[in-house]
C-alpha cells in the first residue's frame, strides 16, 4: 500500500485513470465532472445527502480528481484553464495522448492535438461539444456497483438504466476532425472544414455521422458556408490502397450504403445550444433555403424521395437531446415537416416502406405464378391419367379392367409377339383358362422358350417345337437338343421322332427282345418288297 501511495499520492486506481485517458483522448479537453459522468455514471447517484449541490459534486468527482492529480504528477495530464462557471479544465499532454491511444485502440497519428489553450476564453464551445456527446451517449450506471447503497439511490439509478438508450461508447466519438478539401489528412489545405464531432457506431446502426455544434452565435449564411465545405470534402476523390479512386472519406471510414438504398453522402447533424443571441427557429428555415441544392431529393411516383448524391442534414436542440436522447422524436430532417428519431431522420422511411411494398407485391406475383404453374401441371397430369385410363384394356372374359401390373404383363414385345399366353384376359380369368388346358398343351406352354432368348449353347430354337410321333407330347428342351442334327449329318439319337419317355420304352423292348419294334416294321417292309420263306416257330407267331 505504501508503494502505491508513493507512485500515486492521490490514491487513484487504474480504473479511474483509465476513465481519464479514454474521455480526454476522445474529447481533448473536459472537466472532472464530465469525465465522471461519462466514465463512472454510477457515482452521479451517490452523495445525495450532502448539504449543497457543490459538495455533492465535489464528493462524486473526488476519485477522478485524484486520478487527474496523479496523472499530472506522471506528466500525462495538465490543467487547461477553467470554464465560465469556474470548473477546472483538464487536457492530456503528448505523452498522455500516446497512452490514450492504447486505451481507445486508435493509431497515435489520429489522436489529434493536445487542446492546450482551449480554456483561455472559457471553452464554451468545447463544453457544448462534450455535453452533446453525453446527451448522445446517455451513460448507464452499473447497478452492481450500487448494491450497498440506500434504496433511494438504487431507485434513481434504475430509472436512468430504464430510460432511452444512447448511441455508441466514448470510443465511438472523435473531436476536431479535419475534412480536407485540399491537402492531406495530416496537412489539410485551405477550403476544408473541421468537424466538431464524428460518430462511428455501426453496432447501433449509425456507421458514420458528422456533428456540428452551434452555440447560436453563427448566422445562417455562416452555417451554410460550413455545409458547402462539407459538400466539397464529400465529393473529393482519392486513391485507395487498391489503387482505385473512391470518395476520400471512405479511405478513412467504412460505411455501407444506406438501408434505404439511397447513394447519399454521410449525414450531418446540427446541434443548437441556445446560449447565444441567434434564435434557431429563425436560423433553420433560412439555412434550409440556402442549402436546398445540397439536401433536396427527387420525388418518385411511389410518393417518396430519392437522395442520391445529396447530404442528409438534420437539426436538433441540445436541451431536447438531453431530455429525450437520440431515440426521441427531436430531430428535423431538412425537407420534412415533422420531428423524428435519429435513425429515421438520417434514413428514408418512405422509400423503405415503398420498397417493402414492392417486395411484397413481387413475392405475391411469384406465388401466384407458381400456383398457376402447379395448377396447370396438375390439370395436365389429370388429363394424361384420364387418357391412359381410357386406353386401359378390358378383360374379354369378365369385363374387368386390367390392373397396371396385368396391363404391363400383357403388352406385346418389340416384335409384336405377345409376352403372355392370354393377353386379353385378366389374372383371374387367365388362371381359370389355364386350368382347362390339356396336359400336353400345358407341357408345351411350360416348356416353350421365350421367343428371342438364346439356349444354353447360344443356338436359336426352331420356330416349332417337335412333337412325339408316338404319344403326341412336345419335346422337352433336353430331348429337343439331343435329337437335333449335327451339321449335315443325321440326328445322333436312335429314335429322333420320339420323346424321352417313348424312346426309353423302345430301348427297353430292344433289350428284352433283341429287336426293336421299329426294326420289325422295317423288316416287314422289306418282306413285302422281296418275298421270303415264311418263318416258323414262336418268333414268327409273335410277329404275326
Amino acid at each position: 500500500m505504501t508503494g502505491k501511495r508513493i507512485t500515486n499520492p492521490a490514491g487513484s486506481t487504474n480504473s479511474y485513470r483509465g476513465d481519464v485517458l479514454r474521455v480526454l483522448g476522445a474529447l481533448k479537453v473536459a472537466t472532472a465532472d464530465q469525465i465522471q459522468r461519462i466514465g463512472a455514471p454510477h457515482l452521479t447517484f451517490r452523495h445525495a445527502d450532502k448539504e449543497t449541490p457543490s459538495k455533492q459534486k465535489q464528493a462524486r468527482t473526488a476519485s477522478h480528481s485524484g486520478a487527474l492529480s496523479d496523472m499530472r504528477k506522471h506528466g500525462l495530464s495538465e490543467n487547461g484553464g477553467s470554464t465560465e462557471t469556474g470548473d477546472s479544465l483538464r487536457n492530456l499532454t503528448p505523452k498522455g495522448l500516446e497512452a490514450a491511444s492504447y486505451e481507445l485502440r486508435r493509431p497515435a497519428g489520429e489522436m489529434g492535438s493536445t487542446a492546450r489553450g482551449a480554456g483561455s476564453s472559457g471553452a464554451s464551445h468545447p463544453m457544448a461539444v462534450n455535453e452533446t456527446v453525453i446527451a448522445m451517449l446517455r451513460p448507464k450506471p452499473n447497478m452492481a456497483k450500487l448494491a450497498d447503497d440506500p434504496p433511494q439511490v438504487q431507485a434513481a439509478a434504475q430509472a436512468a438504466v430504464d430510460g432511452p438508450d444512447g448511441i455508441g461508447t466514448i470510443a465511438s466519438y472523435w473531436t476536431e476532425v479535419p475534412l480536407p478539401a485540399t491537402g492531406t489528412w495530416n496537412a489539410p489545405g485551405k477550403g476544408g472544414a473541421q468537424a466538431d464531432l464524428v460518430l462511428t457506431a455501426p453496432q447501433d446502426q449509425v456507421p458514420l455521422l458528422f456533428i456540428e455544434v452551434d452555440n447560436c452565435h453563427e448566422t445562417a449564411e455562416e452555417l451554410a458556408l460550413k455545409l458547402e465545405k462539407y459538400a466539397r470534402f464529400f465529393k473529393r476523390k482519392a486513391k485507395d490502397t487498391d489503387g482505385k479512386e473512391r470518395p476520400m472519406w471512405r479511405t478513412r471510414w467504412t460505411a455501407p450504403e444506406a438501408r434505404s438504398g439511397d447513394r447519399t453522402h454521410p449525414p450531418v447533424l446540427l446541434v443548437f445550444n441556445r446560449i447565444g443571441e441567434r434564435n434557431p427557429n429563425r436560423t433553420i428555415p433560412r439555412l434550409m433555403d440556402l442549402t436546398r441544392h445540397l439536401w433536396e431529393g427527387e420525388r418518385q411516383k411511389a410518393g417518396h424521395h430519392r437522395y442520391d448524391g445529396r447530404i442528409p442534414i438534420i437539426a436538433t436542440g441540445l436541451n431536447n437531446l438531453r431530455k429525450h436522447g437520440p431515440t426521441g422524436p427531436v430531430f428535423l430532417r431538412f425537407g420534412r415537416d415533422h420531428m423524428e428519431p435519429l435513425l429515421e431522420a438520417i434514413g428514408n422511411p418512405r422509400r423503405e416502406a415503398a420498397d417493402a411494398r414492392a417486395r411484397e407485391a413481387t413475392a405475391r406475383a411469384q406465388q401466384e405464378y407458381q400456383a398457376k404453374v402447379q395448377r396447370a401441371a396438375q390439370e395436365q397430369a389429370a388429363k394424361q391419367a384420364a387418357e391412359r385410363e381410357a386406353r386401359r384394356p378390358v378383360c374379354t372374359g369378365c369385363g374387368a379392367k386390367f390392373t397396371d401390373a396385368r396391363w404391363e404383363a400383357a403388352q406385346t414385345t418389340d416384335w409384336g409377339t405377345p409376352k403372355d399366353s392370354h393377353p386379353n384376359l385378366c389374372d383371374d380369368c387367365k388362371q381359370k383358362a389355364g386350368a382347362v388346358v390339356s396336359p400336353a398343351a400345358a407341357t408345351r406352354e411350360r416348356q416353350e422358350p421365350v421367343r428371342g432368348e438364346a439356349e444354353p449353347d447360344d443356338s436359336w430354337p426352331d420356330p416349332q417345337r417337335p412333337v412325339c410321333t408316338e404319344c403326341g407330347a412336345a419335346f422337352t428342351d433336353e430331348r429337343w437338343k439331343a435329337t437335333k442334327p449335327v451339321g449335315w449329318t443325321r440326328s445322333p439319337a436312335k429314335h429322333p421322332t420320339l420323346c424321352g419317355d417313348c424312346d426309353q420304352r423302345e430301348n427297353d423292348l430292344d433289350t428284352a427282345w433283341g429287336l426293336s419294334r421299329r426294326q420289325e416294321e422295317h423288316d416287314q417292309e422289306q418282306d413285302q418288297a422281296v418275298p421270303k420263306q415264311k418263318a416258323t416257330g414262336w418268333f414268327s407267331r409273335r410277329r404275326g
